[in-house]
């Protein structure tokens, strides 16, 4: 049990972060080591350019099916996802198309085609990729459109990324107005909700990663700590394990009543609810986790609300499999909430059960009601259900699963109790 005796009882964290109840700060929490983690990123192999390749070959084969001649990315996970490319936005397009037949070309403005040609990694060794420059006074949308007609692709259907900029989309259909505009999510969406074995393992290796930082961070908490000193501790616990992450989210006594949180100032304290939210990234691929615990005895009210938690947390994993429809996963977890008497609907259960997750924290597809879409083994989502009663506290559990052949497994172990948030089995 993580008791007031446990809070204090840390060598190394009393010694870097003072006497229990000091006025902790941001700036001393940065200097702890937890000279106990040891850095995993060797485990983590990148992704390599044969699989890009095979990514857009996939794209190939759903546009055939939805009677597309393209699509078209700007910047974000997907241009990343299909070429390789890590590119932050500006008002300057720099796109990726790839057209249902022939090879990918990128509209790039001139001063970035270095930049460019490193990073483009969808590629065989030694072949050259086809970047098509514009100078700052003159139109890329022009040039994207003289790209595609060099395709063979002067009218028809192109689909464009759901994160593609307006101002871009509207200069495409300037520029090419004899081109009828769609959305490309059954293209982008459905290659990436299924994720390969590769994609699969640096998954589970950033669950892993983030559940043993929270472990970490939980061990060296003391009385008085405010959730920015916390996130800090959980952002040097992620960086002495190799990666980027940290509980972002972090919830103390009735804040957690809001699942994103509130604005209220709040310090640990004997007896308070806390709540972690967060992750971190392998190799471009994301961690969600949550878990929740008491400083202290929890109370028979907080002890019954976890218990409900977990069992819908449980009855959701028992529910995900091939076939399945995505809100019916939902409706298995709140069944269990409502039957405890916090339902009915969203009534205390106030968000879905999950959401897809992969190179971004939110993606396709989403485990709410209402989604008829049906799971597929290689699909990834979170399965966090959670109870909130307004002014007391908040619980919610949440772990990244994946669809198997013939069912649904946790990267992570479930949260066993408020008193033994990471215990093992």
């Amino acid at each position: 049990m993580l008791t007031r005796r446990r809070l204090f009882s840390s060598v190394a964290a009393t010694s870097l972060l003072g006497v229990a109840g000091c006025k902790t700060t941001a700036q001393s929490v940065t200097r702890h080591p937890f000279p106990a983690l040891k850095s995993r990123a060797h485990e983590a192999t990148p992704i390599r350019p044969g699989e890009y390749l095979a990514r857009q070959q996939q794209a190939r084969a759903l546009m055939a099916d939805a009677a597309l001649d393209a699509i078209i990315l700007a910047e974000g996970t997907s241009l990343t996802y299909f070429s390789g490319a890590k590119w932050w936005g500006s008002e300057r397009l720099f796109a990726m198309v790839l057209p249902a037949r022939g090879e990918a070309f990128y509209i790039c403005p001139a001063f970035e085609e270095g930049r460019a040609l490193e990073q483009i990694s969808a590629r065989e060794p030694g072949a050259s990729v086809d970047v098509r420059t514009w100078q700052e006074d003159q139109s890329p949308y022009t040039l994207l459109a003289q790209g595609l007609r060099d395709r063979g692709i002067a009218t028809g259907r192109v689909g464009l990324e759901e994160n593609v900029r307006f101002v871009f989309a509207d200069g495409i259909a300037r520029a090419a107005p004899q081109l009828h505009l769609t959305s490309a999510t059954v293209v982008t969406a459905g290659c990436r909700m299924i994720k390969s074995t590769h994609e699969l393992s640096l998954m589970r290796l950033a669950s892993e990663v983030t559940l043993s930082a929270y472990e970490a961070t939980w061990s060296a908490l003391q009385l008085g700590m405010t959730p920015t000193d916390i996130t800090e501790l959980s952002r040097q616990a992620h960086a002495a394990l190799g990666f980027e992450g940290a509980a972002d989210l972090v919830l103390i006594g009735s804040a957690s009543s809001f699942p994103h949180g509130s604005r209220q100032a709040t310090r640990v304290e004997e007896g308070s609810i806390v709540l972690f939210d967060g992750g971190g990234t392998v190799e471009g691929y994301k961690s969600d986790l949550s878990r929740t615990f008491v400083i202290g005895r929890p109370t028979d009210r907080m002890r019954h609300v976890f218990d409900v938690v977990r069992k819908a947390q449980t009855a959701a994993l028992a529910a995900a499999r091939p076939g399945v429809l995505c809100g019916d996963v939902d409706a298995a977890a709140r069944a269990v909430v409502s039957a405890a008497g916090y339902g009915p609907d969203y009534a205390h259960f106030t968000h879905r059960v999950g959401h897809g997750i992969g190179m971004d924290g939110h993606e396709w597809p989403y485990l709410v009601r209402g989604n008829s879409t049906p799971l597929k083994a290689g699909m990834t989502t979170s399965n966090e259900p959670g109870i909130y009663l307004a002014g007391e506290f908040g619980i919610r559990l949440e772990d990244d699963m994946h669809i198997t052949e013939s069912g649904a497994e946790l990267f992570t172990p479930q949260s066993p109790s408020l008193e033994h948030p990471f215990e093992r089995a």
